[in-house]
């Protein structure tokens, strides 16, 4: 699907006459317990390298950010903000070839993936029910440096990408201001796709603090996106808490 088609699906997808029926804001933070999984290698490399194996990531704590602001006006799509970022680093004796070059002895490296969502909402249902449909424009950004120091080799790169998405939430509330929601990001394009998965209990008080938990998953599929395969995920639970106006 051309890019270009995947913003006008998104548009043909949202009634724009779906809007809050009142004006609130809430912002937030919280901690991602994120296990990692999977594998890359570049273009040309005989066999992938596996990020648990031979790079000895492990389950890290993460930390986001989030911001939502919707409205009662029409036509204008509610807006959520949403930054994440997800660090890893192993150390250890390995024995693998990545871009050509072969590490082996003592290996350690770093890595990084840094996600911005700003996400263009309407509310179709928003009661018992809550449904949102949208648009999630994400910046991606990718760093990473791997570095044997028997052999003195490294090699380190970087990727940004800015990527449309299709947005959604479905939730219900069996009871007042307890909102149980799944919610996804999504895109596929070219043998590539970008998933975003997130599964929560959100409950706000009288007080205008708010508490969320649940779990949440990280999918990253690249065919030849900068040189590179890959197929990696990452997902576990995660806790928060938000102010609500």
């Amino acid at each position: 699907m051309k890019i270009k088609q995947l913003f006008c699906l998104a548009a043909l997808t949202v009634p724009f006459t779906a809007h809050a029926d009142t004006l609130s804001i809430s912002a937030g933070a919280g901690m991602w317990n994120a296990a990692p999984s999977g594998s890359f290698q570049k273009k040309g490399d005989p066999t992938d390298v596996n990020v648990k194996d031979e790079l000895f990531w492990g389950s890290e704590s993460q930390g986001y950010l989030f911001a939502t602001l919707e409205h009662p006006v029409p036509i204008i799509p509610n807006v959520k903000i949403m930054a994440t970022k997800i660090d890893q680093s192993g150390n250890g004796n390995a024995s693998f070839t990545f871009d050509g070059v072969n590490y082996t002895g003592n290996v350690n490296n770093d890595f990084s993936i840094q996600t911005v969502d700003l996400i263009g909402y309407y509310e179709i249902l928003d009661n018992v029910v809550s449904l949102d449909i949208g648009l999630n424009i994400r910046s991606l950004k990718v760093d990473y440096t791997i570095n044997s120091t028997t052999t003195n080799t490294t090699t380190s790169d970087s990727m940004s990408q800015t990527i449309p998405m299709l947005y959604a939430l479905v939730g219900g509330s069996p009871i007042p201001d307890l909102l149980i929601s799944g919610e996804l990001s999504y895109i596929a394009y070219s043998g590539s796709t970008i998933s975003d998965f997130t599964a929560k209990v959100a409950y706000t008080t009288d007080f205008f603090v708010g508490f969320e938990a649940g779990y949440r998953k990280q999918q990253y599929t690249f065919d030849d996106v900068s040189s590179t395969d890959a197929d990696l995920s990452f997902d576990g639970v995660f806790a928060g808490a938000y102010l609500k106006f």
